[in-house]
């Protein structure tokens, strides 16, 4: 079965599953725009066919997918040529994922990031095995966490999304089960009997049921509290102000958090947290059209490069971002990145 994914994506059909594998196990199964294209054309495709009952998606080798093919979309930045096409069709499709009428199931075994959050977790099951590694590390790179992280994070439990959002920090599947990321755990040698009775019985609900385990949440309740108590603030100087003063007190997570946050974009952290407050009273068809705009200035601008930069061309340098401080960015600035498109809003 072929949409044109070439050589990055496959599509079988098994029973009464269509089965996705994403196949770039050396790129960590990073999201290039043909897989995207294939994706929803596949979507598209199995929408209509009522043979198919649900999707499955998941990934070859050590990641589910650990993002997009990031290195790509810094090429042709600097080349002159951002990619807007790439990100509009990847929003499209995220939105047509969330809206997606069966059972689409991700089976997330290993790194799953950026896009690869995009491509699982607005899907109806998500189902994370131990080797389940999430974040949205994107404020690390000068950018912000966009497929949809607008909608998804400011609905997670305790203000967790916020947290996610503002640290980039990594997670394992009692977290992620616990906050919402994920629907269900199930042990990695598990899958191959879960995705088999998906295909008998089309039944995602059963069948995830079915092979679920406990995955007790890995952040303590203390730490946990003290997120919830910070990370709900709306403003990032308080939100600062209350991690440095519970930093003070010895709370090792504050502590860890603001240290943390120090070394992100002071510009993706505005901007990060005003999407998050906006996006959590906005659909997802909202949001992404909100991302898009957001996109169109963060590929015109300084930071995403030097953080693309800084982590991966010079790999561990220290990058130079613009402005420095938090105090210093502007707040028209960050108005900016949400006003409408003169050249037109991203059409979900």
């Amino acid at each position: 079965m072929d949409f044109a994914g070439g050589q990055e994506i496959r599509f079988e059909r098994r029973g009464r599953a269509g089965i996705v594998t994403m196949t770039r196990p050396k790129a960590l199964n990073a999201v290039t725009h043909d897989m995207v294209r294939a994706l929803s054309r596949a979507l598209d495709a199995w929408a209509q066919d009522d043979s198919v009952e649900l999707v499955v998606i998941m990934g070859e080798g050590r990641a589910f997918c650990a993002g997009g093919d990031i290195l790509k979309v810094y090429e042709a930045g600097k080349a002159g040529t951002p990619l807007f096409s790439f990100f509009a069709d990847e929003y499209r499709l995220n939105a047509a994922i969330a809206g997606f009428k069966k059972p689409y199931v991700a089976l997330v075994d290993g790194i799953v990031m950026g896009g690869g959050v995009g491509v699982s977790v607005h899907g109806s099951h998500r189902v994370f095995t131990e080797n389940a590694v999430f974040a949205m590390p994107e404020v690390g790179i000068g950018f912000f966490p966009d497929v949809g992280g607008g909608y998804f994070l400011p609905r997670l439990k305790g203000s967790f999304g916020a947290y996610l959002a503002l640290t980039g920090n990594r997670i394992r599947r009692g977290d992620a089960l616990w906050c919402g990321i994920a629907t269900h755990a199930a042990q990695a040698s598990d899958l191959p009997a879960l995705l088999e009775e998906l295909c008998e019985t089309g039944d995602a609900d059963a069948a995830c049921a079915r092979f679920s385990v406990e995955a007790p949440r890995e952040t303590s309740d203390a730490a946990a509290t003290t997120i919830g108590r910070h990370f709900s603030l709306e403003r990032m100087e308080d939100i600062l102000a209350s991690l440095g003063q519970a930093a003070d007190h010895g709370d090792e997570t504050a502590r860890d958090a603001l240290a943390t946050i120090r070394t992100r974009s002071p510009t993706s952290l505005l901007v990060t947290l005003r999407q998050i407050l906006d996006g959590g009273m906005l659909d997802m068809d909202e949001c992404m059209r909100m991302e898009f705009r957001i996109l169109n200035r963060m590929l015109t601008g300084h930071d995403f490069y030097e953080g693309i930069r800084a982590v991966l061309i010079d790999k561990g340098s220290t990058p130079d971002w613009r402005p420095a401080r938090i105090e210093d960015v502007d707040p028209a600035a960050i108005e900016a990145y949400f006003a409408p498109l003169a050249d037109g809003e991203l059409a979900v």
